[in-house]
């Protein structure tokens, strides 16, 4: 019988072509963590605490009862003394070690009531189709990969019940914890978050945190040839800013 015309197998110099090419992009994925890590561009700090902004100067409304809301005009994104909310993931390079992911975007918006020393109807909604980290591959990535960006735009959570948050005096902050629920993903969740807020004149600053699983929102975090795995949990953080309506 004639073998030509069976199935031709892969001659040993292809192969060869073959494996070298895959070994030649898992070391690249190694130099371009290497270099990521150690010489590429920083990651900004995590949240800290609430922060007026430098020159930020708002008058005191003649109450501090009523409707406040978040003010996209003060502050800057450049070095995220303005409102922003965002996330923090540590991530795992091929070859090289771990780096934590940090993306926020600018696009929040959002209000709340304030009623002697209780804060109520809070709402507050992210774009995070506007996450930027320092990598824009990994910001792409999220449209369609993670929390899906294209698919589930927005981030919301409202409080779902008052919070106790008496005012102290300009430039003192206090420490609260907001109890209410978050849309991410497309899920609903029950959350806590714990709050740091500060008054400066007509500004009042809020930052927090928490801690997120993934799963419980239904995605995990994507990966690539160069990040070979994302840790299943992360942060979420957020800093506002708030003047009276």
């Amino acid at each position: 019988m004639d073998s030509s015309h069976g199935p031709k197998r892969p001659s040993r110099r292809l192969l060869l072509v073959v494996l070298a090419a895959l070994v030649l992009v898992v070391a690249a994925g190694g130099v371009y963590g290497a270099w990521y890590i150690l010489i590429g561009p920083s990651s900004p700090a995590a949240v800290t605490g609430a922060a007026i902004p430098p020159g930020g100067n708002v008058p005191a409304p003649a109450s501090l009862d009523g409707t406040w809301q978040v003010d996209a005009s003060l502050g800057s994104f450049g070095d995220f003394s303005s409102s922003w909310a965002g996330y923090q993931v540590k991530e795992q390079f091929a070859g090289i070690g771990g780096h934590t992911a940090v993306g926020r975007t600018p696009k929040v918006n959002g209000s709340m009531t304030l009623t002697g020393g209780s804060v109520s109807d809070v709402q507050i909604t992210a774009d995070l189709s506007a996450l930027k980290s320092d990598d824009a591959r990994r910001d792409g990535e999220l449209g369609d990969l993670g929390i899906q960006t294209n698919t589930f735009p927005s981030a919301v959570f409202k409080t779902t019940q008052p919070v106790v948050l008496t005012l102290p005096a300009e430039g003192k902050i206090v420490s609260v914890t907001a109890n209410g629920t978050l849309t991410l993903h497309g899920v609903t969740k029950p959350i806590q978050i714990a709050l740091e807020a500060q008054r400066q004149g007509g500004i009042v600053a809020v930052s927090g945190s928490t801690n997120l699983v993934f799963a419980d929102y239904g995605f995990q975090g994507p990966t690539s040839l160069v990040v070979v795995s994302v840790e299943d949990h992360g942060i979420m953080e957020m800093h506002l800013l708030f003047t009276h309506a």
